[in-house]
């Protein structure tokens, strides 16, 4: 494909909402892995969950967008903590070695992709129309960007606000960073561990909860939809995994590379060109762009 102004101003603004939906759910990767020290990958059964819950509220029981989307972040956050008390939680307390946890989650992801197939069906849905703004704006030049674009860049941005300051201005947020420093002295020094993990593992549901609804949006519904957390993960290590601003730049640059690549080489390049980046950090920069030592995260 040739190159234009038009489509490289187009596939940035792509690349950028893309990226913030990924910044949600890297996040929420890097959360858990800053306190536990393991890549929780049953992070995109609690996005399957978050948008199945805001489908319903939607459709079956009629509520607006608002209650339904407080709703599936509610329900997301608190699937999200009862996988760590029923699942996680007994691990921790057999063995220090994070590896079973990993492959733990890995099990719990197929667990809740599968109930889904089951109880709903594997068939593709879509959200109401009426979810969110559907208007299209013209920037001039042919370039053109989305209400729901716009949305999902601002909703996001919100949220990640709203997170960093959760972290860095109350008393919750401040023990969270002592444990990620050191869970244990953290417990020494009379934080209650376990709430505050439980609280970790709620914030992370409740972001993926919002990428999810988002993603529905942006390639629709299915059970399957969580393996697009695989991405966000990679976005995790490329910034960092364990620091939340490497997550966001990580984010934004795995949107666009793909959107990048989708507008100028070609779409079915996408999934070559991100893993070969995935393979070149790995290589140049294991730690990521953020990467830091295990006393020093978030």
């Amino acid at each position: 494909m040739s190159f234009s102004l038009s489509t490289l101003i187009q596939q940035i603004i792509n690349g950028l909402s893309l990226g913030s939906v990924y910044a949600l759910i890297a996040v929420g990767y890097s959360l858990v892995y800053s306190i536990l020290l393991f890549s929780n990958f049953a992070h995109g059964g609690f996005l399957v969950v978050g948008g199945y819950a805001c489908y319903f509220l939607l459709t079956q029981w009629g509520y607006n967008t608002a209650v339904s989307m407080a709703g599936a972040l509610a329900a997301s956050g608190l699937v999200a903590v009862l996988t760590e008390r029923l699942a996680y939680k007994p691990i921790r307390e057999r063995t220090p070695i994070t590896l079973y946890l990993l492959i733990a989650s890995m099990g719990v992801n197929i667990v809740i992709e599968n109930i889904f197939v089951v109880t709903v069906g594997g068939r593709i849905r879509a959200l109401p129309q009426s979810t969110f703004p559907t208007g299209v704006f013209e920037l001039g030049g042919g370039v053109t960007v989305s209400a729901s674009d716009i949305l999902s860049l601002v909703v996001a941005a919100v949220f990640l606000v709203l997170l960093q300051l959760f972290l860095t201005r109350t008393r919750w947020g401040l023990a969270i960073r002592a444990a990620a420093c050191d869970l244990r002295t953290a417990g020494l020094m009379g934080v209650n561990v376990t709430f505050l993990i439980a609280l970790v593992f709620f914030v992370a549901g409740l972001l993926a909860a919002v990428g999810g609804i988002f993603l529905s949006v942006r390639y629709s519904l299915y059970p399957q939809l969580g393996s697009i957390t695989t991405k966000a993960f990679i976005a995790a290590v490329i910034g960092g995994l364990g620091s939340l601003p490497g997550a966001v730049l990580g984010s934004l640059i795995l949107g666009l590379a793909e959107m990048l690549t989708a507008g100028f080489i070609s779409s079915q390049m996408r999934d070559l060109v991100v893993y070969s980046l995935l393979v070149l950090i790995l290589l140049v920069r294991p730690a990521g762009f953020f990467g830091r030592t295990a006393g020093e995260k978030i």
